[in-house]
């Protein structure tokens, strides 16, 4: 994109989350619900397909743009976000990363617009991070496929007008072989929802059980074609290293809003006739929390120009979710602690935010995961004895 319509985007993106969403945060904690009103300006912004390129009606943005964008988007309850995120991210990157030229036609641009939100079917009650156990199956049933199975905290799945299943279509693969990719529309007979997951925070984003009974679909359900049968593994894991950088962004805006909180607390909350800004012990908190802010934003600057330039596409995704994701999560309880009680309080945004960063160190790859994918790729076969 021409860096000055980027300039304009940032700039629209930016007033409208600090003049529109801010302002309705903790009413969206409260009732667990996106107004209706910032859904529909987020479609007529691009929201839903920054990351599409524009032949589909997407913003086209690359993974260097798209991450300054994203920390505009951090600065305010992640649920805005998680709106779209799965249509730029993890479910629209299934297509971007391994669909057929019709299948991107036929899709994408339902994407770009919102007219479809789209989910990414892979997590199960036994397979996470590790997907060697999932359990849904694929059988060939003349020219069609049925799948059986269970998938687990489904992003936007209360939504979603199409989920992209992963399902194992070769029994005796090994591993995280023989799995396929299935694009499945949500009201394909046999396919069912559960209630909407109760969490800890990010209240506004609709996670929930989806469930298969005999789901049959079509042979052009398979993401890429026949060529995409037991390659939905490796289509995941491109989706998953693109969603890091995402999320590491989206921590990074985070943490920036956490300091700004925490700043401007300290400036104004008096103790002993003075601020608690003049307490060095105070100044301490918030100088590691601008040091974890810059750190991470320089990360995730560097990581995503790599990601295009496809020099680090594996280590740099991990290390700066796992760093990023752990930064805010310092960066949030030290507001909560320059806030003192306050911060304990609900209707108190660093109360809320504390509650709201805690995810992102699980989902997209745990930390542990990301620990695992950073040190064997440093130490290569010796990793693995």
């Amino acid at each position: 994109m021409d860096p000055a319509d980027l300039a304009d985007v940032l700039s629209s993106v930016r007033e409208f989350i600090r003049s529109e969403v801010v302002p309705l945060e903790e009413q969206i904690d409260e009732q667990n619900e996106i107004p209706a009103s910032l859904v529909e300006q987020c479609k007529a912004m691009g929201l839903y397909g920054f990351t599409i390129p524009e032949e589909y009606g997407g913003l086209g943005l690359t993974t260097a743009e798209e991450v300054q964008l994203v920390f505009e988007l951090g600065y305010t309850t992640p649920a805005l976000r998680s709106l779209f995120g799965t249509n730029n991210g993890i479910a629209g990157h299934v297509l971007l990363e391994g669909a057929t030229d019709d299948q991107k036609k036929a899709w994408l641009p339902r994407l770009a617009s919102g007219e479809v939100t789209a989910s990414f079917g892979l997590t199960e009650a036994d397979a996470g991070s590790d997907p060697s156990t999932l359990t849904t199956t694929a059988r060939r049933d003349g020219s069609d496929w049925v799948i059986n199975g269970s998938k687990r905290y489904i992003t936007n799945a209360p939504v979603a007008d199409v989920i992209m299943v992963f399902a194992r279509t070769n029994p005796d693969a090994p591993g995280n072989r023989g799995i396929s990719t299935f694009l499945v529309p949500a009201d394909t007979p046999g396919l069912s929802i559960g209630p909407k997951d109760h969490k800890m925070g990010q209240f506004g984003a609709w996670t929930a059980d989806v469930y298969l009974d005999d789901v049959r679909v079509p042979a052009d359900a398979v993401i890429g074609g026949e060529d995409g049968i037991d390659k939905g593994f490796l289509t995941a894991a491109k989706c998953l290293a693109h969603g890091r950088v995402h999320i590491a962004a989206l921590c990074v805006g985070m943490a920036n809003r956490l300091v700004e909180e925490s700043v401007a607390f300290a400036q104004t909350r008096q103790a002993g006739g003075k601020p608690i800004a003049t307490f060095q012990l105070v100044q301490g908190l918030i100088a590691d929390s601008v040091t974890d802010y810059y750190a991470g934003r320089a990360l995730v600057l560097e990581t995503a120009r790599a990601f295009d330039a496809g020099t680090d596409k594996v280590a740099g995704p991990s290390a700066a979710k796992y760093f990023c994701s752990e930064m805010v999560g310092r960066v949030a309880d030290r507001a909560v602690q320059v806030h003192g009680g306050a911060g304990y309080m609900r209707g108190v945004a660093v109360e809320r935010f504390y509650r709201d960063a805690r995810l992102f160190r699980i989902y997209e790859g745990t930390s542990q995961i990301q620990q695992v994918i950073i040190a064997r790729h440093a130490l290569g076969k010796a990793a693995r004895g």
